[in-house]
């Protein structure tokens, strides 16, 4: 007898996706059997509500009152007026006109105007017309003498007020420059004194000694007292 079975028929052409099939049956199966779940049925609420436990609210009852709404204000009292009669007569004063008449005005024939004064600002010590005189300059016959006294005595003021061991005692050394400058101003006073040095401390003493010198004749331009910019180098070595 003749086997019927196709010998071209492969029956393992499709076990793997039989098997897929069954894996994927299997864990669906195994899913749901641990997803499922039982509840006891006296632990179920039935979601009602028991109204008999409810307390009874008690509800105050307020009762309105009807008031009387308040009296209204009484009218004012009306203004008494006294009618005075006059016993003496009042002379009123007359009111003069204030036109002028034709025949007063004053014909101006010329309008001068008041001279405005210019102000001169600081001018420089070496370009100023007259210097100012430092005392014990003041019998130098003309402008560059008392430029040169004046010099001289500021040198003198300084070289015996200014602390010279002030170097040394700042641990400087070799040749030390200070530069002062200030302003005689128009009463000849000394301000606005600046100095500039290797150490404040110096700034400070050549500051000191400035503001020490005496008081002068102010110095001049265009014959009006005007404020005068003098500039010092203070020079002075220190020993070692």
């Amino acid at each position: 007898m003749e086997p019927k079975k196709n010998p071209k028929a492969d029956l393992s052409r499709r076990s793997v996706l039989f098997l897929q099939l069954g894996l994927i049956l299997v864990l669906f199966v195994t899913w749901q059997a641990i997803e499922w779940k039982t509840y006891d049925k006296d632990a179920l609420d039935t979601g009602q509500l028991n109204l008999d436990e409810l307390d009874d609210e008690e509800i105050p009852i307020t009762e309105m009152q009807n008031t009387p709404p308040p009296p209204p204000p009484p009218p004012p009292a009306p203004e008494v007026i006294e009618v005075v009669e006059d016993e003496e007569e009042v002379e009123e004063d007359e009111i003069e006109s204030t036109e002028t008449n034709l025949e007063e005005i004053v014909e101006v024939e010329e309008v001068v105007e008041a001279p405005v004064e210019e102000e001169v600002a600081d001018v420089p010590f070496a370009v100023i017309e007259n210097v100012p005189i430092y005392p014990g300059c003041e019998n130098m016959k003309n402008n560059e003498e008392r430029k040169q006294c004046m010099s001289q005595k500021i040198q003198q003021h300084v070289n015996r007020e200014f602390n010279k061991d002030l170097g040394s005692e700042l641990g400087l050394s070799g040749v030390n420059r200070v530069i002062v400058q200030f302003k005689i101003d128009e009463n000849g006073d000394i301000v606005n004194v600046m100095s500039r040095a290797p150490h404040p401390r110096l700034e400070r003493e050549a500051a000191r000694v400035i503001n020490k010198l005496p008081k002068m004749q102010p110095g001049k331009q265009r014959g009006k007292a005007v404020g005068v910019m003098y500039s010092l180098p203070i020079v002075f070595q220190v020993q070692n």
